[in-house]
């Protein structure tokens, strides 16, 4: 989980208090702000690391399969059931189930995972005999449930049985300054997987990623390092500026006209100082002599640079 700004920072604090409490949480965010990665991370920071950590896609289960895939069924339970049959209740004991797209539920479905959450007991489906579970519920939503609820869309009681804690996830738009650090540790990861140097972004590119809206959020910054990767044939990488870029309004910053240019000028400036020191330390291995005379600058002013932008050793 990668990132500095400070919207991105409390988020992280915290996801480390949640990580600690044994409790059903909600993690709410737009689509591709790394709901799963911190579902995941919540798991394997808590009590429940060394258990397993299940992930279902609720929009991808119809009511007639619901029961089936979270309870499991018993041997005759129908026709094809020869025998009996775990569910993915069973599969996360003693560990975390991830319900992803929660929103995505049917009422009816709404009211099946309702009646779990009260004491988490359940029937598989053909059995006369009920079970009683021990997982934490981690789920998450790329929209708005309380407001889905007002509409009546969603359960208002399910609200409350899931949202015991609650994480809220910025969008890329509001992270000021992580794109370029995205950008670098994307470029690594394309090197690895596809072959080929580690480059870094041109300066063209590095005066707008930080303004962009990001409809996508980090999913789409992710596929377009991994596409300009793959096509890029000069000592950098450039992303090509989206269409329409100065109409966006990215979180507030605002468009010509409304921010200042020693403003777009600073932000631009801090946000390649900050990708340009981190690539830095990345190739010297984290040591700052060895980072300092690569770049040409003295130990201590590097040191300086390394603590304005909050990078770590």
């Amino acid at each position: 989980m990668i990132g500095r700004s400070p919207a991105f920072v409390r988020a992280l604090e915290r996801l480390e208090k949640i990580a600690a409490c044994d409790a059903t949480v909600l993690i709410e965010g737009e689509t591709g702000t790394g709901k799963e990665l911190v579902a995941r991370a919540i798991h394997y920071q808590g009590l429940r690391r060394e258990q397993a950590f299940i992930p279902v896609n609720c929009g991808a289960l119809p009511d007639s399969l619901l029961e089936n895939e979270l309870f499991g069924h018993a041997r005759g339970a129908y026709t094809d059931a020869r025998s009996d049959q775990p569910g993915l209740v069973e599969l996360a004991e003693g560990g975390s189930l991830f319900l992803d797209e929660i929103d995505a539920l049917t009422p009816k479905a709404q009211i099946t995972l309702l009646r779990f959450l009260q004491d988490q007991r359940y029937r598989p489906l053909g059995s006369q005999r009920e079970r009683s579970a021990n997982v934490r519920i981690i789920a998450a939503s790329n929209r708005c449930l309380e407001a889905l609820s007002v509409d009546g869309s969603f359960r208002l009681d399910l609200l409350y049985r899931l949202r015991l804690l609650h994480l809220q996830l910025p969008p890329l738009r509001e992270r000021h300054g992580d794109a370029a650090l995205l950008c670098s540790h994307f470029i690594d990861a394309a090197s690895r997987r596809f072959g080929g140097p580690v480059r870094p972004l041109d300066a063209d590119t590095l005066a707008w990623i930080d303004f962009h809206a990001w409809p996508g959020n980090v999913r789409e910054l992710e596929n377009l390092v991994f596409q300009a990767f793959l096509v890029c044939d000069g000592p950098s990488i450039s992303i090509p500026r989206p269409a329409g870029l100065d109409a966006v309004e990215p979180g507030g910053i605002g468009g010509i006209g409304e921010l200042s240019y020693r403003c777009a000028k600073d932000r631009a400036i801090a946000a390649f100082e900050a990708y340009f020191l981190t690539r830095a330390m990345q190739r010297a291995s984290g040591n700052v002599s060895a980072a300092a005379r690569l770049i040409g600058t003295e130990r201590r002013h590097l040191g300086r640079l390394l603590k304005k932008h909050g990078i770590e050793h």
